[in-house]
């Protein structure tokens, strides 16, 4: 098990002094970053030999998100490998010892170049020793894309959208998600649950809409990223919201 400490700056926090949902997912990347380090597999060396790591899908849940200035400490480890895949699960903690959020991601060891499946490496292989501890458990429904929706917002994909490996980074589908979501909940609820799925590459210079629908609960919405140009979804996604105390 890996584990990296953060001490929560001001331009990480929302507009309740709480750390966002991105930062969250920023700090899982770089803790995942650091862990390739710690084996001599760092992202860039990856990079030199056109390899990269692709997020398939993923779960986020938090009972709460740290403070400004609050220590936390997030503990990484791989639950399981296969011939292509890995499963990287994650514990959030906060600054008393207590768990504050869990993650869990799959992952697909990419070749860059050619954009298909790439055979997980030896090295990484006996570097990271298998943990089969689940972090979370994730709910295999799938989310169907959305043809239409209550909420909807279009985005011009930028240059610092994307990603060292040529795609559009994982966390701006989050944001673009968020942007569809009503104001009313932004501003009184936090995002308690996320569940996404990365189904296609949005491409840079296109434009892509991000919609929401309210499912059951009002605070219970479905989400789909699609790229406009190419008439293509990009990522299917279901958050769940709840009430600042």
């Amino acid at each position: 098990m890996f584990e990296k400490q953060f001490d929560l700056r001001y331009f990480e926090m929302g507009q309740h002094g709480e750390a966002t949902p991105v930062t969250i997912l920023t700090l899982l990347e770089e803790t995942a970053a650091d862990h390739c380090l710690s084996i001599g597999c760092s992202l860039y060396e990856l990079l030199e030999k056109g390899i990269g790591w692709v997020l398939l899908s993923g779960r986020m849940v938090m009972e709460r998100y740290p403070g400004y200035k609050e220590k936390i400490t997030i503990k990484t480890w791989l639950s399981s490998f296969r011939t292509f895949r890995g499963i990287r699960e994650n514990l959030i903690i906060g600054e008393k010892g207590s768990i504050i959020g869990r993650a869990k991601g799959f992952w697909l060891f990419f070749d860059i170049e050619r954009r298909k499946p790439a055979r997980i490496f030896d090295e990484i292989l006996e570097g990271w020793n298998i943990n089969p501890e689940e972090s979370i458990e994730v709910d295999s429904t799938e989310v169907k894309a959305l043809d239409s929706a209550a909420y909807r917002k279009e985005f011009v994909i930028q240059r610092f959208d994307m990603d060292s490996n040529e795609h559009v980074n994982n966390l701006r589908y989050l944001q673009w998600a968020m942007e569809s979501i009503p104001d009313d909940i932004i501003d009184h609820c936090y995002l308690h649950t996320i569940d996404g799925n990365f189904v296609g590459e949005a491409q840079y210079g296109h434009t892509i809409e991000s919609l929401a629908d309210p499912v059951g609960s009002e605070k219970t919405f479905v989400h789909t990223i699609k790229d406009i140009d190419n008439n293509k979804v990009c990522s299917t996604a279901r958050t769940v919201w709840r009430e600042h105390k």
